[in-house]
């Protein structure tokens, strides 16, 4: 789908504006005119570095070019970003105070809800906003590419009855554990009150049990569809205690005398239970899902799609869980391997953006400022507009299985043009008027004067770290009713008023829309 996008929205909208362009464009075809230039004095990245940066950060700048080049190279930059707490962040840090529900305790939200002074829906959405705008302007980009990932693997949707009030802190949670072990991490996420409440182990007893997370962790947190009802029965017994007080206090606590006891058996896991404190049996319980072969496939699995492709080979998978087993579920070893591997290296543009990457990508290439908010028309807030506007709110998927990570479900015909407009709001620097700085248009311009065909490769260099194609250069001939000899000078008329239809072109196309 992607790739039939052609001449990308400036050209098609350019087509009946600029008949002139048209006629033109269909004469050059016949002979074979457009033929992209290279301007060599804007660099680029080579390859392995900018396709290591495309699938591991929110977009390739040249700001993050300097960083790789600042650390060495590829290989020192990514080894540094796999330890995230040796790199300073203190401007996407400080965003955090821009949305202060976030830092309320449970027991304050749910009071101040009750007096209408807050809703769950205005206090997630302020945390997508948080969220959206890390990913931007993080210096510890790996690292939230982890939490994407790791949203959908263990997700908690959002909006939700009860568990937004503790939703915040579960995001913070899977910051802390991102790039550790997965056992840890998941025995953190299956006993937080927000897993707790989305599932209903909060609410669960040893005489009123629950088994939707007693099932979930099986299927989709670990193993897979690898397990019986007995299974779901006997993990659901093992998870009663951890509870929550709803509806009063909010506090989380665990309760011996909601806890089943007695023997359970779940996939050759077996214990007498004997103890109606059953923390421990739970920890155990988790590092032996955590750590079984099963869950390295299904793990390693989602880790081949989110980075590598749509259709990742058995034999990688089966390496990456190799290397997961072996590391005791620890996932840097584990990406480490993934970018060694030959398949990854082959994958060049292999991924689609998601609406939301696709949201912060574009901006993240316009190198837009965003303010702290004072209004609800400011940036920092509109930027979950945005990514609405093409398709998707981070969050609000609400079955336990998270966001899909395929092609297929991200390339229809309204995600392209949700894509295409809010580029072209962006490129015009259109919408949002305010809470945010732009770059003026004339900003992306080499020294003038320049022909047209070395300007498109030196723009297209800029904002995707790569030279220009023939298919390009022929969109931005009719987007801009320029042509490829055309001399630019301060005084042409794309300079005066037509840039913006170039810098579409650009975002437009298959390079921009692929990670």
């Amino acid at each position: 789908m992607l790739g039939a996008t052609g001449l990308g929205m400036a050209g098609v909208l350019a087509q009946p504006l600029l008949p002139t362009a048209a006629a033109a464009a269909q004469s050059n075809r016949k002979s074979g005119a457009y033929k992209a230039a290279r301007y060599d004095s804007t660099p680029i990245p080579d390859e392995a570095t900018r396709h290591i940066l495309s699938r591991f950060t929110s977009g390739v700048t040249p700001q993050l070019v300097k960083s790789v080049e600042h650390f060495g190279g590829i290989d020192a930059w990514f080894a540094k970003q796999l330890t995230p707490n040796k790199i300073p962040d203190d401007f996407a840090d400080s965003m955090y105070g821009w949305f202060p529900d976030l830092d309320k305790s449970a027991a304050k939200l749910f009071s101040q809800m009750k007096g209408g002074m807050v809703f769950g829906w205005s206090v997630m959405q302020e945390l997508v906003k948080w969220t959206m705008l890390r990913r931007l302007y993080s210096k510890r980009q790996l690292l939230e590419s982890m939490v994407d990932f790791w949203q959908n693997v263990v997700h908690v949707p959002e909006p939700s009855d009860t568990s937004w009030l503790f939703r915040t802190n579960y995001e913070i949670m899977l910051r802390q554990h991102a790039l550790g072990s997965y056992e840890n991490l998941l025995y953190a996420a299956i006993t937080h009150p927000a897993m707790g409440l989305y599932l209903d182990n909060a609410t669960s007893t040893k005489t009123r049990m629950n088994e939707n997370l007693g099932r979930e962790v099986l299927e989709m947190h670990t193993v897979g569809l690898n397990y019986t009802q007995d299974d779901v029965v006997n993990s659901s017994q093992i998870l009663t205690g951890w509870r929550v007080d709803v509806y009063d206090t909010w506090t989380v606590y665990y309760s011996p005398d909601d806890h089943y006891v007695g023997p359970v058996n779940v996939l050759n896991f077996r214990d007498s239970n004997k103890n109606p404190d059953g923390r421990q049996l739970t920890k155990r319980y988790l590092s032996y899902l955590a750590n079984h072969p099963d869950t390295a496939q299904k793990l390693c699995q989602r880790l081949a799609v989110r980075f590598v492709s749509d259709t990742p080979s058995a034999d990688l998978v089966n390496q990456l869980a190799k290397v997961y087993l072996a590391s005791g579920t620890e996932i840097v070893p584990v990406l480490k391997a993934l970018v060694a591997s030959q398949e990854f290296k082959d994958s060049v543009g292999m991924k689609v953006r998601t609406p939301i990457e696709d949201a912060v990508a574009t901006w993240a290439v316009m190198q837009v400022q965003v303010a702290q908010p004072k209004a609800d028309k400011d940036a920092a807030n509109q930027i979950l507009n945005l990514s609405q506007s093409i398709g998707q709110q981070m969050f609000d998927w609400l079955r336990p299985d998270g966001f899909p990570d395929t092609a297929d479900a991200w390339t229809g015909a309204s995600r392209l043009l949700g894509s295409m407009r809010a580029h072209w709001l962006t490129a015009g620097s259109f919408w949002p008027r305010s809470g945010m700085t732009w770059q003026a248009p004339t900003y992306w311009l080499p020294k003038l004067p320049i022909r047209f065909d070395l300007l498109v490769d030196h723009v297209c260099r800029l904002m995707l770290a790569r030279p220009s194609s023939d298919a390009l250069l022929q969109a931005a001939c009719l987007a801009t009713d320029c042509q490829p000899s055309d001399i630019i000078t301060p005084l042409h008329k794309l300079v005066k008023y037509r840039l913006p239809w170039l810098y579409v072109t650009v975002l437009d196309t298959p390079d921009h829309l692929t990670r």
